[in-house]
């Protein structure tokens, strides 16, 4: 499998008007998350196919793709990276693992994390310990963090969900929406497998929770419920007894 033929296939799907709604949509502008990132406008099924046709490029060469100043070609190399990680033996996985972190300042975008994250980081740490997760909690960037908090999906779909709690109690107070969706987007997926351990977490913390992150966490609730949280709960709001 050859980069060059791969990056030529994918400058074919390129389309101007489509990148810069995508542009707009990820943030790209001065002082935005995203500011400066580059966009063909290729749409992700596209990127999808083109990355089962490549999923035996060498691991160079994707890691190669994985540094490229264009967003959809990192985009492209992780989902290469994973259908690698789903076919190699365990030593492969530690590689690919070990290049995931390695590499993680280019992975700087929410769907780049989301596509990513639970299918490399979380499945290879299921079984083993936790504490990389838990660094890149405390890190300062804002795209390791959400890596720790997505890659417990792993867990979640596995119906374990100690790693998830912790590390949502860790990013309760963090000042960034796009981790306070990501908190909340986990904790409603615990809710899914076990209402009740979701809803002892909210009965703790939904006082100091930010009003995002209530919201995404209670998506599923019955109308009455997810109305007493949203008109008492989030941003410090205390005194309410749910139950």
């Amino acid at each position: 499998m050859d980069l060059k033929k791969l990056r030529e296939m994918v400058r074919k799907h390129a389309n101007t008007e489509k990148a810069k709604v995508l542009k707009r949509f990820f943030k790209t502008g001065p002082g935005e998350y995203a500011e400066g990132d580059i966009f063909l406008g290729i749409k992700v099924p596209v990127l999808r196919d083109l990355a089962k046709q490549y999923k035996d490029l060498k691991l160079t060469g994707t890691l190669t793709l994985l540094k490229s100043p264009i967003h959809e070609e990192r985009l492209l190399a992780l989902l290469i990276l994973i259908h690698k990680y789903r076919a190699a033996e365990v030593s492969g996985k530690e590689r690919i693992y070990k290049a995931y972190l390695r590499y993680r300042r280019f992975i700087n975008n929410w769907d780049l994390v989301d596509v990513s994250a639970k299918h490399i980081v979380g499945d290879y740490l299921y079984n083993r310990n936790k504490k990389p997760l838990y660094r890149l909690a405390r890190s300062r960037s804002l795209w390791e963090r959400r890596i720790a908090i997505i890659s417990t999906f792993n867990f979640i779909e596995k119906r374990q969900f100690d790693d998830t709690l912790k590390i949502a109690e860790m990013l309760l107070l963090d000042d960034h929406d796009l981790i306070h969706k990501a908190v909340g987007w986990m904790l409603r997926e615990v809710g899914k497998r076990d209402r009740a351990a979701e809803e002892r977490f909210l009965e703790e913390n939904y006082t100091i929770m930010p009003r995002t992150m209530l919201r995404y966490a209670i998506e599923k609730f019955q109308t009455v419920k997810r109305r007493a949280y949203l008109n008492k709960g989030g941003e410090g709001c205390k005194g309410l007894s749910i139950r």
